[in-house]
């Protein structure tokens, strides 16, 4: 059975930072891209960051180029999205995401709030 269970979210201050898990099983974890999107309330759910199979490529959107850092252990099955400086206007529910050719899974989501 196919498992992305994300956790690490929470509520926390301008400013502040938070570290973003998804452990997964289930799949051969180190053969799929990985990524982190979000949805805000109202909003259509965008790409945060992805990270390629074996980890030596990442992408950001620029609204956290600088601030957030995707990474992953293939040994531990799990993604990492370190948020620093975080900002009002990230909070959202953010949702892993591991994908190979036509395949894609998601978690269930972890809410991030951001807010004093």
């Amino acid at each position: 059975q196919v498992q992305l269970v994300e956790s690490g979210g929470g509520l926390v201050q301008p400013g502040g930072s938070l570290r973003l898990s998804c452990a997964a099983s289930g799949f051969t974890f180190s053969s799929y891209a990985l990524s982190w999107y979000r949805q805000a309330p109202g909003k259509e759910r965008e790409l945060v960051a992805a990270i390629t199979s074996a980890g030596g490529s990442t992408t950001y959107a620029d609204s956290v180029k600088g601030r957030f850092t995707i990474s992953r252990d293939n040994a531990k099955n799990t993604v990492y999205l370190q948020m620093n400086l975080l900002k009002p206007e990230d909070t959202a529910v953010y949702y892993c995401n591991a994908k190979r050719n036509r395949i894609a899974y998601w978690g269930q989501g972890t809410q991030v709030t951001v807010s004093s």
